[in-house]
């Protein structure tokens, strides 16, 4: 079992970057494949993008890649997400999900661990 608990959002102007990470309790992190949804206002969560257990391998949603980059330090139980030239249309609450030894997916029923979220807000 794996607790995630998200940090680094805020209000950024269009453009800008900030980078959030995701910190997860237990020994086990290095098992976890973790991707980042969000989701906004009256919208349904969305994909964002993942990264595989071992770090291996990366994927993104069309509307971030380039943009976004997903990394992890498994001896610091963090995944980060680096999210740079940052659009308006990116303001929602991003959550970080665990997937135990599995594949990077946009399927929110494979992950059965979540963090409570972070609020970004991009300002246009």
């Amino acid at each position: 079992q794996v607790q995630l608990v998200e940090s680094g959002g805020g209000l950024v102007q269009a453009g800008g970057s900030l980078r959030l990470s995701c910190a997860a309790s237990g020994r086990t992190f290095s098992r976890y494949t973790i991707s980042w949804f969000r989701q906004a206002p009256g919208k349904e969560r969305e994909f964002v993008g993942g990264i595989t257990w071992n770090g291996g391998n990366s994927y993104y949603a069309d509307s971030v890649k380039g943009r976004f980059t997903i990394s992890r330090d498994n001896a610091k139980n963090t995944v980060y997400l680096q999210m740079n030239s940052l659009k308006p249309e990116d303001s929602a609450v991003y959550s970080c999900a665990g997937n135990l030894w599995g594949s990077v997916t946009s399927s929110v029923a494979e992950y059965a661990y979540w963090g409570q979220g972070t609020q970004v807000t991009v300002s246009s």
